[in-house]
């Protein structure tokens, strides 16, 4: 592995280097108003408790009094003053701060300009000076004031910022922690004068804090994806993380290499991932001139998309999959897409078949099968037009189920989420510090259901929070103990606190899961802020199994997140919540050794990071384009689109039924679950799987049906025109399992319906294989 290597003369410096610098951490926000400041004070005040010496110097807390709160007793260095344009400002004062030598130095403002004659112009090399002093620092930085950032907060906005920081000011930072604020709580922060003296105003409309929210997790996602990345290449682990979506295009110099191109960016956009194209030639051959034409063409399309874009050799048309399945290994590639083969079965068997190669021989990777429809379409298939929205729609008449769904959401409480990677984050802490808050404001507020897992800093937080008693049930000769969903329903309080949204509740009780006591309670009028870890939600189930081995068995649908008023999320960096664990501070004392070297491992809990990362940002770009914006960071979808998933009574049909739901819903889809059934009677087992994934595809909203198996002969037949009936525009269908004589003897069904449903895009989603490594490299390279 790569950390048995002997480290270079540099490295050694480098890392002797970093001994005598100081840490950086940075805390970035949305907007003003968002919580950096409190945030990182809090954790200045926390570092001094342990005996750290910890100053702060040109620290803004706005007078705001929550802020003002977490100063403590912390020690201020005098800031310079000065005036710009009638705006006062605050610059370091380094001489002094130089001079003092504390360990920490909490400051405000990244992005800040110094004034004129300052020995540094800007604070980001006041920082750089105090790290080479061996100083720590601590500072905050709005996501728009990044140079990038800035360009699409103009693009999306109009929004004009003066004072900016490179982006790749943020690599210097050890640690980079994201302070996520939904849009309604930032305007209402803003209607309370919370947000003063603010030259941003401008900024506090729901779309422009719901854009520069998705932009802030999306850019921390990014950075967090190359430490994970890195992580990787360390331990020498092969293959996609399962964090986040890698598309391959493998197209040729020919007509319709932009469809494919096209429909690739369509792809990654949707699913927040990377697009790469990659095009094979005869080095022994030169190009045509057509050919010439074709690859500028391409080449330049890639650009265009923000596609990565590689031209790779080959000598054989039989050995292409085998270098096209190695460079995908080797680029961590979750989604290989091509355009369908032309062969009929006599040409696959004499001259071999790339696309039925690659669906053996790939590695945790889908196989996307892109249709053929130029000949009808061309290239209109690309980019993909949003439906018309209704010219005047406050004038279009509700019909009675539409009227019913008003009414019932004018009556539900509000309902708000805290989401985090993984235990220890601080949900429960946030939840209570809200909830006190909110009883501070006259709000009646109760704890409905509490775990503080016996951490002192959470238990601390409940302060005068009346607490409603639990319900005593009886199971199994034992008194358990549930949330008492009646107890609070009659007690009838504003907004109830309720933890652990994912938890199964005891035999007996009215509901089988907290969740749907919580919808009780939302539709009794009650208001909920509740907390759930991301490995929870049912639709990532697989990928938090192929990041962490574990498959979780306490799962909630995602509509339970779509139903929220508020998805926040609670961000912490990994390394400071394996610092945490070691403390004491998540698990007891006895389970930490065993949690920091299973769930708690560090590749772990950066995966988990960057899904949760994705998948919150992926919820604000949702909520975005329901408020009917213009246009949306991940690009436009096809109304058109409806998805159909073909599965049957094997290990994979869950994973199957969960990459449909994901798909139809990154693309506005309708989506349809077929399971083909044989003709014989199911045994009890069976009949219990078969119960098993129809309740999954209803818990996740889709429509289950059954076909009754034919012979192998025409079931492809079959299956076909039962999606043909849909007008389904993507099949998705798992790897073929049968032993290989009688794929051999009778083909296959996917093979088939390559043949014959050309019209349509093809998913041939991957076995997930966890033990690949370096070696399954190292033989694919020998066996050429």
């Amino acid at each position: 592995m790569d950390h048995f290597k002997r480290k270079s003369p540099e490295e050694i410096l480098l890392s002797i280097s970093k001994l005598h610098r100081g840490r950086l951490k940075i805390f970035i926000g949305a907007v003003s108003g968002s919580g950096k400041t409190y945030h990182m004070l809090r954790e200045g005040s926390s570092l001094q408790q342990q005996g750290i010496d910890v100053v702060i110097c040109a620290v803004s807390t706005l007078q705001r009094p929550e802020t003002i709160e977490q100063l403590g007793e912390l020690e201020r260095i005098p800031s310079i003053h000065w005036t710009d344009r009638g705006v006062e400002k605050k610059d370091l004062n380094i001489e002094i701060l130089m001079e003092r030598n504390p360990e920490v130095v909490l400051v405000d403002g990244l992005a800040h300009r110094n004034r004129p004659g300052a020995k540094y112009k800007t604070r980001l090399e006041d920082i750089h000076c105090l790290l080479s002093l061996g100083i720590s620092v601590m500072t905050t930085v709005n996501v728009y004031e990044l140079e990038g950032v800035r360009e699409l907060a103009q693009k999306y906005m109009g929004i004009e910022v003066e004072e900016t920081v490179e982006v790749n000011a943020l690599e210097l930072a050890d640690e980079i922690r994201l302070i996520d604020v939904t849009p309604e709580t930032l305007l209402q922060r803003f209607s309370e004068g919370h947000v003063r003296n603010s030259t941003t105003a401008g900024l506090f409309k729901r779309g422009n804090l719901g854009v520069l929210r998705e932009l802030a997790l999306r850019l921390v996602a990014e950075g967090v994806n190359d430490s994970l990345e890195k992580h990787r290449e360390e331990m020498g682990m092969l293959g996609p993380s399962g964090a986040a979506e890698r598309i391959l295009v493998s197209t040729q110099y020919h007509w319709n290499g932009s469809i494919y191109v096209r429909r690739g960016q369509q792809v990654a956009k949707r699913l927040n991932g990377e697009l790469i194209v990659v095009t094979f030639v005869n080095k022994k051959r030169p190009l045509s001139k057509e050919q010439t034409a074709f690859k500028q063409s391409l080449v330049k399309l890639a650009v265009k998309v923000g596609a990565e874009f590689e031209e790779l050799s080959f000598h054989s048309r039989r050995r292409l999959p085998d270098r096209l399945v190695r460079y995908a290994l080797e680029h961590n590639v979750t989604r290989i897409m091509l355009g369908h083969s032309r062969q009929s079965r006599w040409q696959e068997f004499w001259q071999g078949s790339i696309v039925n190669e690659l669906i053996k021989k790939s590695r945790n990777m889908d196989i996307f099968i892109v249709a053929d429809r130029a000949e009808h379409q061309g290239e209109r298939i690309m980019p993909a037009k949003m439906a018309a929205t209704p010219t005047n729609p406050l004038y279009h008449r509700l019909d009675p189920q539409e009227v019913d769904e008003k009414i019932g959401r004018i009556r539900r409480g509000r309902f708000k989420v805290l989401i985090g990677a993984a235990p220890g984050v601080g949900k429960t802490y946030t939840m209570l510090r809200e909830g006190n808050h909110l009883l501070k404001k006259g709000i009646d507020v109760v704890v409905g259901l509490l775990e503080t897992h016996g951490r002192k800093e959470t238990g601390q937080q409940i302060a005068e929070l009346p607490l409603i008693n639990r319900e005593k049930i009886k199971y199994a000769g034992t008194v358990l103990e549930e949330m008492d969903t009646k107890a609070i329903i009659e007690r009838n309080p504003e907004l109830v606190l309720v933890d652990e949204l994912a938890h199964t509740n005891v035999p007996g009780s009215k509901f089988k899961k907290r969740y749907e006591d919580i919808v009780e309670i939302l539709n009794a009028g009650i208001s909920v802020i509740t907390t759930v870890n991301v490995q929870h939600l049912e639709s990532l189930n697989d990928a938090v199994e192929q990041i962490t081995g574990v498959r979780v068995r306490e799962t909630v649908p995602d509509s339970i997140l779509r139903l929220a008023d508020e998805v926040e999320l609670i961000d912490v960096a990994p390394q400071a919540l394996q610092v945490r664990m070691r403390e004491g501070k998540i698990y007891a004392a006895e389970k930490i050794d065993q949690a920091l070297g299973n769930f708690f491992k560090i590749g772990n809990l950066i995966a988990l990071r960057e899904l949760a990362l994705r998948e919150i940002a992926d919820d604000v770009d949702e909520r975005l384009e329901a408020w009917e914006r213009k246009s949306s960071l991940r690009g436009p979808w096809n109304k058109q689109e409806v998805i159909f998933v073909c599965v049957k009574l094997s290990p994979n049909a869950e994973r199957l039924i969960r990459r449909g739901f994901r798909t139809a819903f990154r693309l506005k889809a309708k989506w349809i679950v077929s399971y083909v059934q044989s003709s014989k009677a199911l045994s009890e087992e069976e009949l219990k799987k078969k119960h098993n994934i129809e309740s999954l595809v209803i818990r996740l909203g889709g429509h289950f049906e059954v076909i009754l198996k034919q012979q192998s002969a025409v079931l492809a037949d079959v299956i076909l025109t039962k999606a043909n009936e849909y007008h389904a525009t993507q099949l998705i269908m798992g790897q073929c399992d049968r032993p290989w004589w009688e794929r051999f003897r009778e083909g296959t069904v996917i093979q088939k319906l390559l043949r014959t449903a050309r019209h349509m895009d093809i998913l041939i989603v991957a076995n997930y294989d966890p033990h690949i490594k370096r070696e399954v490299l190292a033989e694919s390279m020998m066996d050429e």
